[in-house]
């Protein structure tokens, strides 16, 4: 069975992935089943470059094939922010929990027209020799006023997805995993994937 190594330790994370990659028969992996693994400093400017950075590293280290995915949430009322930033959005040590607190703080008195945002990810693949290429998926928002739901991780307490008027945080991850940022993300992942398993085998 080929393995497919997730270059992350969020378990949150690695549960989604996995769920979405279940019919492929693929066998997946995280760093949690690899430690000793190099640490990957996260400079990128780009969710796309970030994503490629983690691939790579691991990929170049292990001589498997990688998954790295860089992800995060554009406020259009924080310009942006905290985007490549947003699991370390409230510190050094930042959790889910404080990060959301931030988030609510600076947007307090922000109305709900203006309270527009969107998750952004990207996904890479790389095996020993290369970067094979990057995909990237989005969903548009709202942030609430308030944490609605226990599902999830992130940011997804407070991202109100309109056409269902709850929060990632309420939905059930079955209905989320069918029009989520990675969802979309994965799905063209998939077909990159799959390219170049038939590519690599034939050759």
């Amino acid at each position: 069975m080929k393995e497919l190594l997730i270059a992350t330790k969020n378990k949150g994370k690695v549960r989604e992935i996995a769920d979405l990659l279940l019919p492929t028969g693929i066998q997946v992996t995280s760093l949690l089943d690899h430690p000793g693994m190099p640490d990957i400093v996260e400079d990128g400017t780009t969710f796309r470059a970030n994503a490629a950075k983690k691939a790579v590293v691991i990929a170049q280290h292990t001589g498997l094939l990688v998954m790295g995915e860089d992800s995060g949430l554009e406020v259009d009322a924080l310009g942006g922010r905290p985007g490549v930033y947003s699991a370390r959005y409230s510190g050094e040590h930042a959790t889910d929990e404080t990060n959301n607190d931030l988030l609510l703080k600076e947007l307090q008195g922000v109305p709900q027209e203006k309270r527009t945002a969107r998750y952004r990810s990207a996904i890479a693949l790389a095996d020993k020799d290369a970067c094979v290429d990057v995909v990237d998926g989005s969903c548009e928002g709202i942030i609430a006023t308030e944490r609605r739901g226990t599902h999830g991780f992130g940011y997804d307490p407070l991202f109100i997805v309109p056409s269902y008027q709850k929060t990632f945080g309420e939905l059930d991850l079955a209905v989320k995993q069918t029009m989520s940022h990675r969802a979309q993300a994965l799905r063209k992942f998939l077909k990159l994937l799959e390219n170049y398993l038939v590519r690599t085998e034939k050759g």
